[in-house]
């Protein structure tokens, strides 16, 4: 894809009219951290060396002076229009002046154990005057570094110092401006400019030079050898391709930890409260993205991920957290910094996220479904690796019966969660198969116990039969978008009545211009201010859940609206405002991405019969014995309307 722009007059690149919209934003990274740039070529955001590293470019999150590093013509600009080189994240944006054409090809160089980024602007049609203008700002913008000029590869460079923290920058000169530094250039036809900045520890020698084409071609080839085993689904392969290449943009080269988003503090309303840090491995993300990318052939990322959680999760079950860092560090302190004033004002903004401290029962549903999934594509168990499950099954039968913060990790008071209960389920389940389907040591009848008695307590208090719907937690009648889940981990049929009674509930009431909402924040389950809007993940679930139950068309429909809502550049954030018609939240965001692919993946079975391709991604049952043993006749049901409602 590729967005144009025509006649826009680009102004001083330090003044711009910031917020830019999340749409304008491009990513691009090197497995192990990752950069934003917008439309204007500011880029506004960037942590080095690692996802979760104080940033150094922060205007994303701050006014201009918390840090960017913009590169755009100067004057009136023509035309403009960007897209990725396919099937890699290289962004190609091309500049049209009155005076010539441009081009700038932006990329982080892969493999090559090192922090760098490069812009190489090259000139196609006359001559076009350039203007960068860089602003560094380590430990999110509270480091002003010392700057200074020194000899560099037979030129000089631009080195920034504070701290820990170096970066050195090449290309042309720059001159101090105040508290930042600035440069002007042109191109010709066919002459090529480049600009690299490479971050290394301050107490280190700088680096040597870069070889940009060398790294260009290497990158480019890797990207697209990556791209090319996805085996994405029609009428969705653009989109597919395009959000497995987000999962792995978004995991760490060595660790295999992949992070929720690239992110902190993008709000999920505008000037809202609920700013959160997402540049973690939480157990759940991971999970479900191990299991989209082994459903399209990528298992060398199923058992790094699987190594990673081994380490992580290593001794007893009891500290197991709903996240990490990503090399499993523990502790994850939430704190505000006063410095930063927000995305459109939005504060406070958060580093850090103490949800790390709740109890979720549902990671452990999803660990267990996921390294079944493993086990049923194929990848052997280690030594290790069972007797881990079988820690967490006997840590989680003697604490399932205790309420928890759910999967949205609400900040109010515990509570009896039906999704965080139908994960149990799942997890005592996916340990019963793996005794009795893969020949594991392990006593199947006590887990088949524990199993069935969990289902019954779901079915007497978390479904609601007078309604003929689940409900969000025990003793309410509120609805919940997580119950779409239920299907996709066995728990009843996607066809089941009290599904599709279900399913007909969370469209009359949590639905707003035909997108879905998790919940009604209205009801103060989740013990914060404000709202939010609607949740892009929840409804590729109500894809899935219509592809699996037999409304295809529905599916198809839903599905090409969620799929206009993605940029030009095909990515996703975690939320979607249908009134400023904005994209909201971190960004990009693993969940959306991984949702849209198990959403065309269902499509595409239900449609083409593409079971043999497409191997069940979580290792659902087909069938699942427990539920049809407490199934009621469907005579005693009250039937579902499956009729689709709105509410604003």
């Amino acid at each position: 894809m590729a967005a144009a722009q025509k006649r826009a007059s680009v102004p001083e690149p330090d003044s711009t009219d910031r917020p830019f919209p999340l749409e304008d934003y491009a990513l691009i990274g090197d497995l192990h951290t990752a950069a934003l740039i917008s439309r204007k070529g500011t880029l506004d955001w960037l942590c080095m060396p690692r996802f979760d590293s104080p940033s150094m470019f922060a205007a994303l999150v701050g006014p201009e002076d918390a840090g960017h590093w913009t590169l755009a013509p100067r004057g009136l600009v023509t035309h403009t229009e960007r897209a990725y080189l396919p099937g890699t994240f290289v962004l190609r944006t091309l500049w049209r002046t009155e005076e010539g054409e441009a081009e700038v090809i932006e990329f982080m160089p892969l493999h090559d154990r090192r922090a760098n980024l490069v812009r190489r602007v090259r000139g196609l049609r006359g001559r076009v005057s350039f203007r960068q203008i860089l602003r560094i700002r380590f430990d999110y913008s509270a480091a002003v570094p010392w700057i200074r000029q020194l000899p560099y590869a037979g030129g000089t460079a631009l080195l920034a110092t504070a701290g820990p923290d170096a970066v050195l920058v090449t290309g042309p000169r720059l001159r101090a401006d105040g508290l930042r530094h600035v440069a002007d250039f042109e191109v010709s036809e066919n002459e090529i400019v480049d600009l690299v900045l490479t971050w290394y520890a301050s107490y280190l020698q700088p680096p040597e030079p870069t070889d940009v084409d060398g790294a260009l071609r290497r990158t480019v080839a890797w990207w697209q050898d990556w791209a090319r085993r996805s085996n994405p689904p029609a009428p969705f392969d653009e989109q597919v391709q395009r959000s497995l290449l987000v999962l792995r943009a978004l995991t760490h080269e060595d660790t295999g930890g992949i992070v929720a988003a690239a992110t902190m503090s993008l709000p999920e309303e505008h000037r809202g409260v609920r700013n959160w840090d997402y540049r973690y491995v939480w157990l759940r993300d991971a999970a479900l993205t191990i299991g989209v990318l082994m459903t399209h052939g990528y298992r060398d990322e199923a058992e790094e991920w699987r190594q990673w959680l081994l380490r992580a999760i290593a001794g007893d079950p009891a500290d197991v957290q709903i996240m990490y860092s990503l090399g499993g560090e523990r502790r994850l302190p939430e704190f505000e910094v006063p410095e930063l004033s927000g995305y459109g004002g939005a504060t406070p903004v958060r580093v850090g996220n103490a949800a790390y401290l709740q109890r979720q029962w549902d990671i452990f549903g999803e660990v267990m479904v996921a390294l079944h999934a493993a086990r049923t594509a194929g990848l052997k168990e280690t030594e290790a690796s069972w007797p881990l499950q079988l820690a967490l099954l006997g840590f989680l039968e003697k604490n399932w019966h205790k309420p928890d913060r759910g999967i949205w990790e609400i900040r109010g008071e515990e509570r009896y969660f039906t999704h965080s209960r139908a994960m149990v389920w799942a997890a005592f389940d996916r340990g019963v198969r793996g005794i009795t389907e893969f020949a594991l040591p392990g006593d199947a009848d006590r887990w088949a116990s524990l199993r069935d008695q969990v289902h019954e307590e779901i079915m007497a208090r978390g479904y609601d039969a007078q309604r003929n719907t689940f409900v969000q937690h025990y003793d309410t009648t509120a609805l919940d978008a997580s119950l779409l889940q239920l299907p996709q981990i066995g728990f009843l049929p996607a066809d089941d009545p009290r599904m599709l009674g279900t399913v007909a509930a969370i469209e009359n009431e949590l639905m707003v211009d035909g997108l879905l909402l998790r919940y009604r924040a209205e009801t103060g389950v989740d013990g914060l201010a404000g709202t939010e809007h609607p949740f892009l993940a929840c409804s590729f679930w109500l894809v899935e859940q219509y592809a699996a139950s037999g409304r295809v068309p529905d599916a198809r429909k839903l599905m090409g609206r969620l799929t206009t809502l993605v940029n030009d550049l095909g990515l996703l954030s975690e939320e979607y405002d249908p009134v400023r018609r904005r994209q909201v939240g971190n960004l990009p965001q693993a969940l959306s991405h991984l949702s849209l692919v198990r959403a065309a993946d269902a499509i595409a079975v239900a449609e083409k019969g593409r079971e043999e391709q497409l191997p069940l991604v979580r290792g659902e049952s087909e069938g699942d014995q427990a539920a049809s043993a407490n199934r009621t006749g469907d005579d005693e049901l009250p039937a579902a309307t499956g009729e689709t409602g709105a509410k604003t």
